[in-house]
């Protein structure tokens, strides 16, 4: 990013630079810690493309040091995505403490200059190696097969955001309906950013009435069922890391809800996710078994790979009509 810290994160009266650092810490942050808490450092750290990123050293009252994440961005759009990836990100790490680090906080900054929202995690020391797809995969499919739906039906309590994208969430007894839903949504979405392409609509009105109906229409009839199954929701190799210390593989950046659970892989068919490599879904369906009717599990990976060829296409609108092509 070229941008300046002092440009996009504006220091206020009430913001002060820590003796140690070049990101500046105001109120709103400070107020998510005990009181007399010292900020020993805060630094740039790391790269995003939708928010800036910075890594924070504590020392609270009782001397005790700590080390967190901190994510901001401007505007309505950032409020939904931090609010969004703090309750993502709090419902895998209620699932699984050592799949996703431990969310802190997230709000409001204060000081002067737009309307900017944090969010605060723990900070794990991590590589960016590509995972190890038997200890992901077995993990992950762990997740999926213990996680409870606290509605027992699909969704989420609140719309999370894939990108810069939000979702369209809430609760769906019937799974068809819920991936209708989102799926009408984002390509809402893609016309407006991309403009409409006829023949698009189309091929997308004969996915809504014929093909949903009947690939996700006959997990739920004659006597069968799925159950809603916690997602990461982007699972992607960015969004992994491996703990320097354990070795332990940690996901991040999550777009979570209650789906089915092959939904989460449709994503590593997608040209741009370089988990595509066909070892991660060999793995993975070791671990988890296709559901019945097993012999249409491609045809729904498919689908479901098309929900996030959307979004990628949305979210990157430079982009936008050549990946419409793919």
């Amino acid at each position: 990013m070229s941008k300046s810290v002092d440009e996009v994160v504006q220091v206020g009266e009430a913001e002060v630079l820590p003796d140690l650092g070049d990101f500046p810490i105001d109120d709103g942050i400070l107020a998510t810690f005990p009181p007399g808490t010292q900020v020993l450092s805060a630094n740039r750290y790391g790269l995003s493309q939708w928010t800036i990123t910075a890594r924070l050293h504590v020392r609270f009252p009782d001397g005790q040091a700590s080390q967190y994440f901190l994510k901001t961005a401007k505007g309505e759009v950032g409020r939904r995505l931090m609010e969004g990836e703090f309750h993502a990100i709090s419902a895998l790490h209620n699932a699984d403490n050592t799949f996703a680090p431990k969310p802190h906080a997230w709000g409001k900054r204060s000081g002067r200059g737009p309307e900017t929202y944090f969010f605060l995690l723990q900070y794990i020391d991590m590589s960016d190696r590509f995972p190890d797809p038997n200890q992901l995969c077995r993990r992950l499919a762990q997740l999926h097969r213990n996680s409870v739906s606290p509605t027992g039906k699909f969704g989420f309590h609140i719309n999370t955001c894939q990108g810069r994208t939000q979702q369209s969430l809430g609760w769906e007894a019937s799974w068809a309906i819920l991936f209708a839903k989102m799926l009408k949504h984002v390509a809402q979405e893609d016309s407006k950013t991309n403009g409409h392409w006829e023949a698009l609509d189309q091929l997308e009105s004969r996915v809504f009435s014929h093909v949903i109906p009947r690939l996700l229409g006959a997990l739920e009839s004659d006597g069968r069922s799925i159950k809603p199954c916690l997602i990461h929701g982007d699972l992607w190799e960015g969004n992994t890391g491996t703990a320097i210390d354990t070795g332990n593989i940690y996901t991040f950046d999550a777009a979570s809800f209650y789906a089915h659970n092959e939904m989460e892989i449709g994503d590593w068919r997608c040209f741009y996710n370089n988990i595509h490599n066909k070892v991660y879904t060999r793995t993975y369906l070791k671990n988890y078994a296709p559901s019945e009717p097993k012999e249409e599990w491609d045809d729904r990976n498919r689908l479901y790979s098309i929900y996030y060829n959307i979004l990628y296409s949305v979210n990157h609108s430079s982009q936008g009509t050549a990946i419409r092509q793919v």
